[in-house]
């Protein structure tokens, strides 16, 4: 077997939520716990810390994983879904599992006396702890796949926890209020355990409180305290502003990336509380140098300066209203200076937009700006939203797509030719969508 041969029985052989959605969706741990007998039980054989969270759970796992891995540890993080790279779902220090190891665990696997039938999570996740077991990792970063409390990831036994927020998502899984989701998120939360909250109000709090309370936890809630001043630099950094770290500057841009870096910084003092030695500087360098040390991608993603193209993979209600927020801000800065100065041609919001099928289009829809240029597409998953279907919702909304088509690097590639310098070009509504621009760049 070669590697394209294993990335083929992954994908056609197992259930892949990603992919095709709620089909594949297998919630329980039992599967989990029989593939980690058959293995030998790796996840106990290294120190794990737990991340949930409806947005912002990515961002947190590769800041901490880049932040441990600053301090010398070494340091595994598993994450998905991927965006080019099947093997971006677990690294080590940064560096991606080699496609030598992906096939001798595919083949391992096909070799077993097993007639269980896991999905594609949770075999991959068992790929990932399998590998950090035997390469002894110091510490493994693992973010949650879908809620918490009968995610695949729940065997783990973790020395800390992180649950970002709390939005609504995938609400046909994880119930249809917040107080519901929050409990499927608080399964995560084990005995004397510590868990920190990054934002979390009313009866979405108290669920959290009350499980911490249930189970001998500690428990902060980051928002509480804010650990340092952030400010967006119009080039798209964040300036952090500390007495304890003094001034770093995180590559990471968005504005919702103040909540998880504030949510991040408290993660550190927990972790030390844990007896983790973890420098200042090292939490410096760790966030300075997120991108450098994990390959995180797709998180307000500047790549050209002209026409100014930005890629985010924020693809909920929460999550696109900070992104969408920060998107109308800049443009219309951008138009000001435009009048003021009068050179060049007129600035132009362009929007390269998909979906996949069980979003809330119509009332994500509205979120996005007036005066930007639609150019409608369709990701190259079977899970995608037909971009016809696409097109009626945002022209019932009052839009008026200028390019519609089912294929995203020809939709980006249309944007580029009609746009000027002064142009802003904006990719996302989908994961799947910013995936098929970055492996067609």
């Amino acid at each position: 077997m070669n590697y394209k041969e294993s990335l083929d029985f992954l994908f056609s052989q197992l259930p892949m939520f990603s992919r095709i959605g709620a089909a594949a969706y297998k919630p329980g741990l039992d599967t989990s716990i029989n593939l980690d007998n058959r293995f030998g039980n790796p996840h106990r054989r290294f120190k794990s810390i737990h991340i949930a969270g409806t947005n912002g759970k990515g961002s947190t796992s590769h800041l901490l994983a880049s932040i441990l891995q600053s301090q010398g540890y070494k340091v595994g993080l598993y994450t998905s879904p991927h965006l080019a790279d099947f093997r971006e779902r677990m690294r080590i220090n940064g560096k991606m599992i080699p496609e030598q190891k992906v096939i001798d665990f595919v083949e391992r696997w096909q070799n077993l006396d097993y007639d269980g039938h896991p999905s594609f999570f949770e075999l991959t996740m068992m790929m990932a702890f399998d590998w950090f077991a035997e390469e002894s990792v110091d510490y493994a970063v693992i973010e949650v796949g879908m809620g918490g409390r009968l995610d695949s990831t729940n065997i783990i036994s973790p020395i800390a926890s992180v649950i970002t927020n709390i939005s609504p998502d995938h609400t046909q899984f994880l119930g249809d209020t917040l107080p519901a989701i929050a409990r499927e998120k608080a399964g995560i939360i084990k005995a004397v355990t510590p868990v920190v909250i990054g934002n979390a109000e009313g009866e979405v709090r108290e669920v959290f409180r009350s499980k911490a309370a249930e189970v001998n936890a500690p428990i902060v809630f980051a928002q509480d305290t804010p650990a340092a001043d952030f400010e967006t630099i119009e080039d798209g950094t964040i300036l952090i502003s500390s007495k304890v770290y003094g001034s770093i500057i995180s590559p990471l841009g968005g504005e919702y990336q103040k909540e998880n870096l504030n949510t991040v910084l408290h993660a550190v003092d927990m972790l030390r509380d844990c007896g983790v030695g973890i420098y200042d500087s090292s939490v410096r360098e760790g966030i300075e140098k997120v991108i450098e040390n994990t390959g995180l991608a797709g998180r307000w993603m500047i790549t050209s300066r002209s026409p100014l193209t930005i890629c985010d993979t924020g693809h909920n209600i929460a999550g696109l209203t900070y992104t969408m927020h920060q998107l109308k801000s800049l443009y219309r800065h951008r138009l000001k200076e435009w009048e003021e100065s009068g050179i060049g041609h007129r600035p132009v919001l362009r929007m390269v937009i998909g979906f996949v099928n069980d979003k809330d289009v119509e009332h994500i829809a509205p979120l996005f700006p007036d005066e930007g240029l639609y150019y409608l597409t369709q990701a190259s998953v079977p899970r995608a939203m037909p971009v016809e279907n696409l097109t009626e919702i945002f022209v019932s909304k009052g839009y008026k797509p200028c390019h519609c088509s089912d294929n995203v690097p020809g939709s980006v590639e249309k944007a580029l030719k009609e746009a000027t310098p002064n142009d802003i070009l904006f990719i996302g509504g989908s994961t799947f969508v910013v995936a098929d621009y970055l492996a067609g760049r």
